[in-house]
């Protein structure tokens, strides 16, 4: 990037030209450094004119953008004085892949979930205008975010005096705006910028003085030029909403943008600005593979191709492809996704049955609501995809609509753990403890991919809600039979006198490394693996505390109502004294970004640290018996 170009103050002497060559120097800048680093490459490639244009026009952090998901920062962190630290973006200690309050002034919240933009630009707007500020309050929305509630909601409160308040609709894929081509952006800028509203405006208020039939002669104006806005343009859904519509343009011709958003910036009422981007502008390939480039690993930016990624299957990988061979045997079988097809590994078993797939958009206390009806028939077998992170937005949709009703959807819990470069929006380790929370619900995971496929296989037969959570890191599976797996049933891995290791899921490797280690200063343990956090297999625990003095739990979610949660309150419950606990997981804190091993590091999850602090806590000595206890 250009040197001078510090922060958006240098942005203002430049000409159009020196703005357009920017633009390509962000370009190249960002597939640079997300070729080597991963993330949101073709969003971001999409946004790169409208956010030079914004942020040549408006003085930010005074004026606010407040972005919707905010994956598509990137040229606003490199305008905003972070491109020094740029190639450092989603790595551990490095600046995040979404805004970030903590990391830049010009960022004014975390958002990593869709549909939050508009709430929050409304919200900062109530706060400026009761304070008697003035300045301005720019909200940029996706297309994909109008399937959100969340945005649906806040147009239904946006205020009709509204000033300085401009959201911008960055459409990149929207079929509102794709039928009328040239008619479209022809009768849509006269009709709806600021000088012909303003000139319809006028005639409405000269025809209203006019005695007897002046205000029915205004009414009948109105209807005309709303006629016509209905015939050629998406304004009057907006404008439903007091929203003064304009546009569509041309969101990559940086003159024009400049133009518009100059004619828009100090309006008397809200409007909303509708731009048309391409997706990976500036990269052929991912222009041409959006989907695959939206969010995506590192990849030779000569070629486009992507490295080669683990040869290894991921826990996603093996839901998505054992759900299809299922779905080919089970006609009953129904899929429901939040607009998560591609994350979670569902494109094959979408394109196979489109009839018993439904992706709902991000929309996901709709996506429960849904599944709970549809399985409230019972004989079908619904299962519903979502992120962990991302069924926290519809927790009370669990309750109300899945678990009261007793409607035995299964939910497949992706992405349920550290999620890595993505940081703290993302990572999936707050949902037992509210999944906990729920009568009647089932609650496990699987160690492997052999496990996944058996909960899977046998989750229907129990009737229940269900939640099976899976990470997105690779495992394995192997080509023995499936085995029925009985609700709330444990497993032994390993037996030893001295200690018992209670291990969630895939950190049953661990700490299977942690006993090995352990043998070898003469400590043996027994590790279990529960299955089920929900219901727990207490006769099985009953038996082993019994013997074990000494428990330690490990688990990839956090210590707050989580695996240990549930253990230490049943150890309580049915009084067993003499055992001592020592619980591992995440602590009460936000977790950043950084590689999967780092964030596991940070949050004290190593065979390592986990070793040491059972050998202090529990006076292991080395290459001898159990001591004591502290």
């Amino acid at each position: 990037m250009k040197k001078e170009i510090h922060c958006p103050e240098d942005l203002k002497n430049l000409s159009l030209k020196e703005l357009e060559s920017l633009a390509e120097e962000i370009r190249q800048t960002i597939i640079h450094v997300v070729s080597i680093n991963g993330g949101h490459l073709a969003s971001n490639l999409g946004v790169v004119e409208l956010t030079i244009a914004l942020h040549t026009l408006f003085n930010s952090p005074i004026d606010k953008f407040i972005f919707d998901v905010s994956h598509q920062t990137y040229p606003h962190k490199l305008l905003t004085g972070r491109k020094e630290a740029f190639s450092t973006l989603r790595k551990y200690k490095g600046i995040c892949g979404f805004s970030h309050p903590k990391e830049s002034a010009h960022d004014h919240f975390f958002a990593g979930h869709a549909g939050t933009a508009l709430s929050l630009g409304l919200g900062l707007a109530k706060a400026r205008d009761l304070a008697k500020e003035s300045h301005h309050v720019v909200s940029i929305i996706g297309d994909a975010s109008l399937t959100c509630g969340l945005t649906l909601e806040a147009l239904n409160n946006i205020p009709k005096d509204l000033k300085n308040f401009l959201v911008i609709l960055n459409d990149n894929n929207m079929s509102i705006s794709q039928n009328v081509g040239a008619i479209t952006n022809i009768l849509s800028r006269f009709l709806s910028n600021p000088t012909s509203n303003k000139i319809f405006h006028e005639i409405e208020q000269l025809l209203a003085k006019i005695p007897n039939v002046g205000t029915y002669l205004a009414k009948q104006g109105q209807k005309c030029s709303e006629s016509l806005k209905n015939l050629v343009s998406t304004a009057p859904f907006f404008e439903q909403f007091g929203l003064s519509y304009v546009g569509p343009i041309d969101g990559h011709d940086t003159g024009k943008l400049i133009d518009t958003i100059k004619a828009l910036k100090n309006q008397n009422k809200p409007t909303l600005l509708h731009v048309l981007t391409t997706k990976g502008k500036g990269m052929e390939t991912a222009i041409n593979n959006p989907t695959s480039y939206h969010g995506c690993r590192p990849f030779d930016k000569v070629t486009g191709l992507f490295h080669a990624g683990s040869v290894k299957p991921t826990f996603p990988q093996i839901l998505g492809r054992h759900l299809l061979a299922m779905a080919e045997k089970d006609p009953s079988i129904v899929t429901i996704t939040p607009a998560m097809t591609a994350g979670s590994c569902l494109d094959a078993l979408f394109n196979r049955f489109p009839e018993r797939c439904i992706d709902v958009g991000i929309a996901e206390g709709h996506a429960v609501t849904y599944a709970g009806a549809i399985a409230s028939k019972k004989d079908l077998k619904v299962v519903c995809s979502i992120y962990a992170t991302f069924l926290q937005r519809a927790l009370d949709n669990l309750f109300h609509d899945v678990c009261l009703q007793e409607s035995p959807v299964v939910f497949a819990i992706d992405r349920a753990g550290i999620s890595g470069p993505d940081g703290s929006t993302h990572h999936g380790v707050y949902d037992i403890s509210f999944l906990r929370s729920m009568p009647n619900m089932v609650i496990c995971q699987p160690r492997n991919g052999q496990v996944l496929k058996e909960l899977l296989e046998s989750s229907f037969s129990w009737k229940r809600p269900t939640a099976i959570r899976y990470p997105n890191i690779a495992t394995y599976e192997d080509q023995t039979p499936l085995k029925k797996r009985e609700l709330g049933t444990a497993e032994i891995l390993s037996e030893g006198k001295d200690l018992l290791i209670i291990s969630l899921g895939h950190m049953n490797l661990l700490a299977l490394d942690i006993k090995d280690n352990l043998e070898k200063e003469g400590i043996f343990s027994t590790v279990l693996d529960p299955v089920f956090i929900k219901p727990l297999d207490t006769d099985l625990l009953e038996r082993l505390l019994s013997s074990h003095k000494y428990v330690v739990t490990i688990e990839e979610h956090s210590l707050q109502g989580g695996l240990a949660s549930a253990i230490n309150q049943w150890i309580a419950e049915n009084h067993f004294p003499h055992v001592q606990v020592l619980n591992f997981g995440i602590g009460d804190t936000f977790l950043e970004q950084g590689s999967y091993q780092e964030v596991l590091y940070e949050a004290g999850l190593t065979e390592e640290l986990i070793r040491k602090a059972i050998c202090k806590e529990f006076s292991f000595s080395s290459n001898t018996h159990l001591v004591g206890a502290l």
